[in-house]
């Protein structure tokens, strides 16, 4: 039996983290952009988190991340 991933919000910051630090993703890609790096079993839950935080799938990935402190170089 598969286990389907009850997704956070900030789980999901963090994987979307991740992928803009490997260059998978820009910052202005919509959040919808993600699902070929989530599970379909597991989209159902990424989603509803999404949209229990009022985030849209046509929204800027920017948008889901917000302000972001930089390290300085």
């Amino acid at each position: 039996m598969d286990t389907v991933v009850q997704y956070d919000i900030e789980v999901i910051k963090e994987e979307v983290r991740q992928l803009l630090k490997k260059g998978l993703i820009s910052r202005q890609q919509p959040i919808y952009s993600l699902f070929k790096y989530i599970c379909d079993r597991d989209w159902e839950s990424f989603e509803l988190e999404l949209e229990n935080r009022e985030f849209l799938l046509r929204d800027r990935i920017i948008d889901l991340l917000g302000r972001e402190d930089w390290d300085q170089d």
